[in-house]
């Protein structure tokens, strides 16, 4: 049936597409333009297989006499892999033509069938010469994930060393995918099997049309999968134990289940205390107060806040840049008092946006009666950027986009030195490819996210290397020619960094390689680049996201209802790459999308990983008392489960919980909703998000040239174009070198 289908289906495809590449629909997409005799791998010299190869092959044709050259593979394996390759002692150095040979065959044989339905009957060939799969081996263990079929893979290690494979799918296309690899990597050693790279499967394209394109990742995810076994099996033929895993929590329709101390520091407060919810919104109502909370918030606040949101609608859970637009929407319906969950530049947002769009006399109020911080504030307001931005001025056509993660302060003092428009992890490439655009010869200047920085530039590099066609669907009017032309005015902060972010380092990216480059990798483009680079990588096989934390939320929905249109049972796995604090809102959506689809009648789990540092592991006796411990080795370690204890751990680089954004606890919310209206002005003083009453240094209010910045990316939002006022003020500073004074 399915045979029959696909057959149909690929002769629908054009008879001149012999070499098509995936399109993007996302600018965070990136795929390469692979030429028919273009590899992309490194192995050794091609060389006819021997006929016992031929043999076991059956359908393998020689490769045409046009073919290029293959070339020597490195010596290290490990410098050409995107897998951990520590494990690779287990058989002596060696190097075969096996595996490039039997590769480099099947690219050749499917390079030399032009017309798509040849290649997809020639892929349904070799789905019947898959050996039986054992039923006792279908179990969930060994289901890869991301295939839109289900694929079973067992991998075993027999008495020379050798890697053994077995696979089978429910789908004769994805059947066909498997027996390929299979051919390839059955009976190779462990560190030819981790020498492949999935980059090396891209010529092998069966011409399916775009809405199929997803069947093609069963390539690379199963060759993912492949390389996780292998690895898993060395580690146990050495003796060496695995690593511990990450702290999770389990979703299903049924309840949670937490695994690791952390995991349940986070669960703890999934079902908040009801008589909290309800002083809570009994308060709200009583005085018509609204809440702006940011996702990053403490679970124990979130918990109590998306129990109140199905008592009293005005309570918004988001990212920095819609808390200020919820506010305006809760003044609109009659809220007289905003209270902001977040760190000092939200509030102040908050504040300034409300008295912008004619709300001065709503209340704004922060949640703590000290500063709260924010380290990438902190960094734009330093010394060392007001001498980035001062370069900036002496440069031509410059235009400044500051991350929206930044003081009111930082965007007037900005504003009056460079123009500046602000932007968010999921607009800023589309801002600055916009930038280029309209003004052609612009000098951009990013900041003060270093990391956020350099992932752009980097995908500006990778974008070089696309396709015209595939560059136009990331913004229809650039090309490769325009993306090299602007590089080179591209600068970026190189001091800057999110302090939660920056745990997503060597360490935590080791430990996803090894256990978890299978699962889907979430990434906030704040990450540093070697989380960015995994995160992209699984993104180009359908397993990944990297963007705003909006961007990971939609990315968890869209691949759990894929899961329940599919209708089978599931396991999904999630590593988060971003502030543990999202873990609330990502529970309410999992948990709402498996409570709609309970008749369904399929099992879907989900499992939300949190990356923890073994710097959240401390030996030190002095641990809060009560907190679960783990064994490592011979040793009990207390786990610290974050900063409610008063560990700090997210400030030592532990685990990714932000010490400001729990600053916002339970107790001031209620202290500061049952006080108001404060009309004596002296108990919520210190609470109040006040104007600011300073001036720039040309003598205008910081509240409203901060709010340009904003406003100019409203513009572009709405628009996709940036404003003419802005444009005008690029191309016309004033003669001193810095902008010109607004108007």
């Amino acid at each position: 049936m399915e045979a029959s289908s696909a057959t149909t289906m690929a002769l629908r495809v054009s008879s001149s597409s012999s070499s098509s590449s995936s399109s993007s629909s996302s600018f965070f997409s990136n795929s390469p333009n692979h030429k028919p005799n273009s590899l992309p791998f490194k192995f050794s010299t091609f060389r006819p297989p021997q006929p016992t190869l031929l043999k076991s092959l059956k359908c393998i044709q020689t490769p045409p006499s046009n073919s290029n050259p293959l070339k020597q593979p490195p010596k290290n394996p490990c410098t050409a892999s995107p897998f951990s390759c520590s494990a690779l002692t287990l058989s002596p150095p060696q190097t075969t033509e096996l595996v490039p040979s039997k590769l480099q065959t099947l690219i050749s044989e499917f390079q030399a069938l032009s017309e798509p339905i040849d290649r997809v009957k020639r892929l349904l060939h070799y789905a019947t010469l898959l050996p039986p799969f054992d039923d006792s081996d279908r179990v969930d263990s060994n289901r890869v994930m991301g295939c839109t079929a289900q694929v079973w893979l067992e991998a075993k290690m027999d008495k020379e060393g050798k890697m053994r494979f077995s696979a089978d799918s429910d789908s004769e296309i994805t059947k066909g995918f498997c027996s390929c690899l299979v051919s390839v990597l059955d009976g190779a050693s462990p560190d030819e099997v981790l020498t492949v790279k999935t980059d090396d499967l891209s010529s092998l394209n069966v011409g399916l049309p775009a809405a199929q394109r997803s069947r093609v990742n069963t390539w690379h995810n199963v060759l993912v999968s492949m390389q996780k076994k292998t690895k898993a099996l060395v580690a146990e033929q050495q003796g060496r134990p695995p690593f511990e895993p990450f702290p999770s929590l389990v979703i299903t329709a049924d309840g949670i289940h937490a695994k690791g101390s952390f995991a349940e520091a986070q669960a703890r407060y999934l079902f908040p205390d009801e008589s909290k919810v309800e002083e809570l919104v009994n308060v709200l109502k009583e005085k018509k107060i609204g809440i702006a909370a940011h996702f990053y918030m403490d679970p124990e606040v979130q918990g109590i806040l998306t129990a109140a949101q199905k008592h009293w609608p005005h309570i918004h859970i988001s990212d920095s840049l819609v808390m200020a637009d919820s506010a305006v929407n809760m003044a609109k319906a009659g809220c007289e008092f905003i209270t902001v969950l977040g760190v000092d530049f939200m509030s102040e947002n908050v504040r300034a946006i409300l008295d912008q769009a004619g709300f001065e006399k709503v209340g704004v109020y922060r949640m703590s009666n000290e500063r709260i911080g924010c380290s990438l504030a902190d960094a734009a307001s330093s010394p060392s950027y007001m001498s980035y931005l001062e370069a900036a001025s002496r440069s031509p056509n410059s235009l400044h986009v500051v991350y929206i993660n930044t003081s009111l302060e930082t965007k007037a003092y900005a504003h009056e030195l460079v123009p500046t428009i602000t932007c968010t992890s999921s607009n800023v490439v589309q801002t600055i490819l916009q930038a280029f655009v309209q003004v052609p010869d612009a000098n951009i200047w990013y900041g003060p996210d270093s990391y956020m920085g350099a992932n752009i530039r980097e995908l500006l590099q990778q974008m070089t290397k696309m396709t015209d066609e595939e560059i136009a669907e990331i913004h229809s009017e650039h090309n490769r020619d325009s993306i090299r032309s602007l590089l080179p005015r591209l600068h970026y902060f190189q001091d800057g960094t999110c302090i939660v972010h920056h745990l997503f380092g060597n360490e935590v990216v080791d430990r996803i390689k090894e256990m978890y480059c299978d699962a889907y990798l979430t990434a906030h483009f704040e990450v540093p680049g070697e989380m960015f680079s995994l995160a992209m990588e699984a993104k180009r096989r359908g397993m990944g996201v990297v963007g705003s934390t909006q961007n990971i939320l939609d990315f968890i929905k869209q691949r759990i209802q894929e899961a329940l249109d599919r209708n089978v049972n599931e396991h999904l796995q999630f590593v988060l790459g971003t502030e543990s604090g999202m873990v609330t809102s990502i529970v309410a959506a999992v948990r709402g999308l498996l409570g709609s689809a309970r008749s369904g009648g399929a099992e879907i789990n989900v499992e939300i990983v949190f990356p923890v540092s073994s710097e959240s592991v401390t030996t030190s006796s002095n641990a809060s008392p009560g907190l679960n411990s783990v064994k490592v080795g011979d040793v009990i370690l207390p786990v610290i489960p974050g900063v409610a204890s008063g560990e700090g751990c997210s400030i030592n680089g532990g685990c990714a919980s932000c010490p400001y954004m729990k600053m916002n606890s339970l107790s001031s919310l209620l202290k500061v909703c049952h006080h108001l209206p404060d009309e004596t002005n002296f108990a919520l003083s210190t609470y109040e998000a006040g104007r600011f009453k300073l001036q720039t240094p040309n003598g205008k209010s910081v509240a409203d040239v901060g709010c340009e910045p904003i406003l100019h990316m409203r513009h572009f939002q709405a628009s996709k174009k940036l404003p003419e006022k802005l444009i005008s003020h690029i191309l016309h500073p004033s003669g001193n070198g810095s902008s010109s004074v607004l108007n």
